[in-house]
């Protein structure tokens, strides 16, 4: 058997098996398969762990990366366009000189509460 190989790759005539495209595509079709179902495992094992983590986090009240970087976001924005939930009303040039003075005393208090390298961020 091994000399007819030798040949097929030395580019001798094939013998072609007529059921070789099909068998190949099952081939192809079980492996795709194979692939899909231990994503699938993995896809459970690691929800399951996240259940877990959350679980953890939830007890010592720890925040996922991704939320206090979200926090830190939501902050800036809030800071910068005033309130998320309508439009800052205008005020005309010359009235509402102490309002301005009142918002900046707020915003000093709410820095104050944050953590360091935030407080940084709002100073510059």
């Amino acid at each position: 058997g091994a000399t007819k190989d030798m040949g097929k790759m030395l580019g001798g005539d094939e013998e072609k098996d007529p059921d070789a495209a099909k068998k190949e595509e099952e081939r192809q079709e079980a492996l795709r398969q194979q692939e899909e179902e231990r994503k699938a495992k993995y896809a459970k094992m690691e929800a399951e762990r996240e259940i877990m983590r959350q679980g953890i986090r939830d007890k010592y009240g720890i925040k996922k990366k991704e939320e206090k970087e979200a926090e830190a976001q939501a902050a800036l924005e809030a800071n910068a366009e005033g309130s998320l939930t309508r439009p800052k009303k205008a005020i005309p040039p010359g009235c509402g000189d102490e309002e301005e003075e009142e918002e900046e005393s707020i915003l000093d208090t709410v820095i104050k509460y944050l953590p360091g390298p935030l407080q940084d961020m709002f100073k510059k």
